[in-house]
């Protein structure tokens, strides 16, 4: 959510912004809210000065009782009844006003990033670096799910029995794999002095409203039935909720948290389910990193975060690229995004793996986040990015190290978390 000041003294950056994320169909917002903001701030004039022009007339009735003058202190407070039936009209006013204003501000978008490259929809997104040569082996590199099948790592058709489509059994190595390569992640961002949580996994409404738009939440977001409670699509929900309505002093900030949860997600759209493999599922695990910090350092933390992505993803033998995520692409609360992509051999392109982000001001403006300064009380920047999400980032994996012979090779990085072992057998 932007500064509302920006609509009273910048209405046409505001405009240009939404322009840029073919948004047209939400510039009248802009007026509207220009508008009832200005009739807001004059119903508060009013009320203010009623409140003012009140008080002096409860001295003067204090006055005219001690001086005998009955008759004028009884007329004084019939003024002040009516003045204050005046100023409860107005009061109410204001609160009908803020809720029209809120409505609206809350599906205006946030200002973009000068750097966020101008794009109708992901198509557009711009490859900003390749990390690691993308390979194609002289073998044919199978299908995820075969391979796990070729290890009895896979069980799809059991879990569409239990709770269908979109689900799925992990088993044996297949199992470990996806465990060592969360745990690995988890010590991979401890190492890179992150401090690790576990989160709740059901927030409530409030904090889902101040951490996403509207549009996102019910295409992710699973509710919970007669509860106020809603199944965190990723732990960055809850990890940002951590800080509502919270004063951080300036001394602790940068906070960088990293934190391990379960995911669900509708994964409403065109798109759909996958029938047989992983890629697009209603339940993942993710290894996450949030930042809290002061406006002037989230840029640097920004850069930071997605380069660690790319070297945990490295150092599993992965080759990953960059993509700068285009301005039709960009969620509502985010300044600039860009997703890290990993190369996959079977398909001979890269699919998304992870995303990293800077939201600004805008989730802290929603949930009352804000830096304890000496100049006073300022809202925090938030950004948060992906270590790992698996499957997917198994799938990336398995395809990377499959062997000739059916074998799994497992990196150096990974042989702890998965007792020493150097290779997987079909």
């Amino acid at each position: 959510m932007i500064d509302i000041k920006l609509i009273r003294e910048q209405k046409e950056l505001v405009k240009e912004n939404i322009k840029k994320k073919f948004q047209e169909e939400k510039l009248p917002l802009v007026d509207e809210v220009y508008e009832l903001d200005e009739k807001w701030r004059d119903s508060r004039k009013k009320a203010d000065e009623l409140r003012s022009e009140k008080n002096k007339l409860a001295k003067e009735i204090g006055r005219m009782m001690s001086e005998g003058k009955k008759e004028e202190a009884e007329a004084t407070k019939e003024k002040v009844k009516k003045m204050n039936e005046e100023i409860t009209t107005l009061e109410q006013e204001e609160i009908s006003l803020e809720n029209e204003i809120k409505t609206r501000m809350m599906v205006i978008p946030q200002i973009m990033d000068p750097s966020v490259p101008i794009g109708k929809d992901d198509k557009e997104n711009v490859e900003i670096e390749k990390f690691g040569e993308p390979i194609v082996p002289a073998y044919e590199i199978p299908y995820h799910a075969d391979i796990l099948e070729s290890i009895n790592g896979l069980d799809k058709e059991s879990a569409g029995r239990t709770s269908g489509n979109g689900f799925y059994y992990l088993l044996g190595d297949g199992a470990r794999l996806h465990s060592a390569m969360l745990a690995y992640a988890r010590d991979f961002m401890i190492d890179a002095g992150f401090t690790y949580a576990i989160p709740p996994f059901m927030i409530r409404s409030d904090v889902v409203t101040g951490v996403m738009s509207f549009a996102e939440m019910d295409a992710m977001m699973y509710k919970i039935e007669g509860e106020d409670l809603y199944l965190i699509g990723t732990s960055e929900h809850s990890m940002i909720g951590r800080f509502k309505d919270q004063i951080v002093k300036e001394e602790e900030l940068p906070i960088t948290l990293t934190s391990y949860s379960p995911c669900f997600r509708k994964e409403v759209g065109s798109h759909g389910i996958e029938e047989r493999g992983l890629y697009r599922v209603h339940q993942f695990e993710k290894e996450e990193m949030i930042v809290i910090c002061k406006p002037e350092e989230s840029m640097d933390w920004y850069n930071k975060m997605w380069k660690l992505t790319v070297d945990f993803f490295r150092s599993l033998n992965v080759p990953v690229r960059t993509l700068e995520c285009c301005s039709g692409d960009l969620a509502d609360l985010k300044v600039k995004s860009c997703d890290v992509e990993a190369w996959s051999p079977r398909q001979q392109k890269y699919f998304e793996v992870g995303s990293c982000s800077t939201l600004g001001d805008a989730q802290a403006r929603r949930l009352g986040i804000r830096i304890k300064t000496k100049e006073g009380n300022i809202l925090a920047h938030t950004l948060n990015n992906t270590v790992c999400a698996t499957p997917r980032g198994l799938i990336a994996f398995l395809e990377n190290n499959y062997q000739e012979d059916g074998s799994i090779f497992i990196p150096e990085a990974l042989r702890p978390y998965m007792g020493g072992k150097e290779v997987i057998k079909p």
